[in-house]
């Protein structure tokens, strides 16, 4: 079996702000050069996570306005007593959705479905560069 894992970063607006990373974890796939295995997606930080979702405006804005419902961010939060900035909900946001997503890939490439994509929501109070790392294990 191959390993490689290769990073991959983002400008992000924080907020809530999510992009599709689905062809930045298929180049990662191609890179690899391997023709079916698994590609872990693993988010470098505590306040943003990976999913797959249907990436258009109406399941962004969705999945936006359900972790406002879930998870409000003008509630009280004990990490703001330690570090007092303003991130509490994002800690949160983040630990629900999680930092981490398995892919299949078959043939080199990615095992989604049709309206399926895999996504980086950056749930901090502010613009950020986004770490990420793809890893690829196959054959």
């Amino acid at each position: 079996m191959k390993v490689l894992t290769v990073e991959r970063s983002i400008k992000t607006r924080g907020e809530g702000d999510t992009h599709d990373i689905t062809g930045l974890v298929q180049e990662a796939v191609k890179q690899a050069a391997m023709q079916d295995g698994t590609a872990t997606v693993f988010v470098m930080g505590s306040t943003a996570a990976v999913t797959t979702i249907e990436f258009e405006p109406g399941v962004v804005a969705d999945l936006g306005e359900a972790y406002e419902r879930l998870v409000p961010r003008d509630i009280a939060y004990a990490h703001e007593q330690a570090w007092h900035d303003g991130n509490g909900h994002s800690h949160v946001r983040a630990a629900m959705l999680g930092p981490s997503l398995v892919v299949p890939f078959k043939g080199a490439s990615l095992m989604l479905g049709s309206w399926q994509q895999i996504v980086l929501v950056d749930f901090d109070n502010r613009a950020r560069s986004r770490r990420f790392s793809v890893t690829c294990m196959g054959a």
